[in-house]
């Protein structure tokens, strides 16, 4: 096997995460495939790049070696194609290339930047993480993203990028089955779903860490089931798992979405843009589309009505 650009990629990756399952998640693939990858970089080379420790992975003398000539190179590759993309968007007319973690904001928002930059294209790309997302932006790949950063999760934030707080702290909430009892409330009691098991995506930068913080200062030791939040929806409709959802969430005439009582779990929901994109339309625009979706939400339009007295204006 001949090295290529992605295979020292990874093992930069590995070596600053310090972790194999960070790595992946950084590179948007699965850990059992990075594990994969570098057992046949280590066999081309000849020995190992890394001791996997308990605290996770460090570089061999023979990994430092080969990461500081792959480090520049990399960078030089990065410098490279962000040079080339910026060069093919304008050669291809104006387009605006949004990144976004999922949310309800999302069709609004994108209705409305294709009204307002009728004459440039508007692309796309959804993605689980928030620090890919970002990446992606200091990179040159996306001129704006749209991101969550779960309360006590930081993000790792590039350098140069400007950012706007849509929302300083948007309470998470639970969905769960219409006729368990907790459902009744109008607000939730962790206590209460004290025997339920949860149901989490590892994927989603900080959302693990954060629940798992908040349920055990509860004094819950929940059970945690892994898995993406379009499966969840089923499963909770079934009974099988409760889980944390945004506010904004709809019901179904199964599930119902219920704050948690004290809010305990926060998001951080930022705007990141390019030094060279115009973020002053971009953000009325998410902005406007934001509220447009709390509006449309029963549970989130009660719980504003709640705590600030009113509903979003």
């Amino acid at each position: 096997m001949e090295l290529e650009v992605r295979h020292l990629r990874a093992v930069c990756a590995i070596a600053d995460t310090g972790s194999l399952h960070r790595a992946a998640r950084q590179l948007g693939v699965s850990q059992p495939a990075l594990t994969t990858q570098l057992r046949r970089i280590e066999g081309a080379i000849g020995g190992s790049l890394f001791a996997r420790e308990r605290t996770g992975c460090r570089p061999t003398p023979l990994g430092l070696v080969l990461l500081s000539r792959a480090r520049p190179l990399v960078a030089e590759m990065r410098e490279l194609v962000t040079e080339a993309r910026a060069v093919a968007a304008r050669a291809g007319g104006p387009q605006l290339r949004v990144g976004s973690t999922a949310s309800r904001a999302l069709p609004g928002w994108l209705r409305r930047l294709r009204i307002r930059l009728a004459d440039a294209g508007v692309s796309l790309q959804m993605n689980v993480s928030a620090n890919v997302l970002l990446r992606q932006v200091a990179e040159g790949q996306l001129d704006v993203a749209f991101v969550h950063q779960v309360e006590g999760c930081p993000l790792r934030m590039p350098e140069g990028l400007r950012l706007r707080v849509l929302l300083d702290r948007e309470p998470q909430f639970v969905s769960l089955p219409v006729d368990h009892p907790a459902a009744r409330r109008p607000a939730v009691r962790l206590p209460e779903l004290a025997g339920e098991q949860w149901m989490v995506d590892p994927t989603v930068d900080g959302e693990r860490d954060g629940l798992l913080r908040v349920l055990r200062a509860a004094g819950l030791n929940p059970r945690l089931l892994h898995g993406d939040y379009l499966t969840a929806a089923t499963l909770v409709a079934t009974g099988e798992v409760v889980t944390v959802c945004q506010p904004t969430s709809r019901e179904r005439p199964d599930m119902a979405v219920r704050p948690l009582e004290g809010d305990p779990l926060g998001v951080r929901l930022l705007l990141a843009a390019r030094t060279d994109v115009e973020l002053d339309g971009v953000y009325a625009d998410l902005e406007a589309a934001y509220w447009e979706a709390a509006r449309q939400s029963t549970a989130y339009g009660d719980w504003l009505l709640r705590t600030r007295g009113d509903r979003a204006a």
